[in-house]
């Protein structure tokens, strides 16, 4: 049976830093003060690849904060290539705050046995599921071995500060780069898929509490 993959898209500096990529006031929590880093980076090559990525995208899944400020900025509008997407695409968001409905079209919850609804939610996707942003959430499923993929947009400047994907209490975990372009402001979107299947140290905790990615 083909079950779909749990693909994490992020934006990252050369020191590996996630935190608030898009505007200045995105995510200033420990004091970070990077907030719209990844803004000036942006030009034709990276939008037409990232449009060409989320046009064959499946299912989405999100943490809380995330969520939100995706809905903000992009719902309903007809002005660029990606809203119609995420407009379009079913929603899946791990929260403990938030209820149904949800605002945003296509949207349902994942609470209470997160492990459990990812399990579900993959088995019953033929297609990529796609993690944005999310840090918390990302990091709850790395360390139970749900992420399958890797696509990391790895931006040329080092920040210094800030909170980074792999934290250093993470486990090992072994991937293959798959594909790279570069963008003409240096930017790479370097594809790494998972070289092995999972089944690390932290596979079988199957935690039933919900991650802290309610507040990504």
């Amino acid at each position: 049976m083909i079950v779909g993959r749990i693909v994490v898209i992020e934006n990252l500096s050369l020191d590996g830093v996630m935190q608030a990529p898009g505007a200045v006031d995105e995510d200033p929590r420990d004091g970070f003060e990077h907030g719209g880093w990844a803004m000036p980076y942006n030009d034709a090559d990276k939008g037409r690849i990232m449009a060409g990525g989320m046009a064959q995208a499946g299912p989405l899944l999100f943490g809380r904060r995330t969520y939100d400020s995706l809905f903000t900025a992009w719902s309903g509008r007809t002005d660029n290539p990606f809203s119609a997407v995420l407009d379009n695409a079913p929603k899946h968001v791990v929260s403990t705050t938030l209820a149904e409905p949800l605002p945003w079209i296509n949207s349902s919850l994942i609470a209470g046995d997160v492990a459990a609804g990812m399990r579900r939610l993959k088995a019953a996707s033929e297609e990529d599921i796609t993690v944005m942003g999310s840090g918390e959430l990302v990091r709850w499923l790395m360390s139970r071995d749900f992420v399958d993929a890797y696509v990391l947009l790895i931006h040329p400047l080092v920040l210094g500060s800030g909170r980074r994907l792999f934290p250093d209490d993470g486990g090992p975990a072994a991937f293959r780069l798959s594909d790279t372009q570069t963008t003409g402001t240096g930017v790479i979107i370097a594809t790494f898929d998972r070289a092995a299947p999972g089944g690390g140290a932290n596979a079988a905790t199957g935690s039933k509490a919900v991650p802290a990615g309610d507040t990504e």
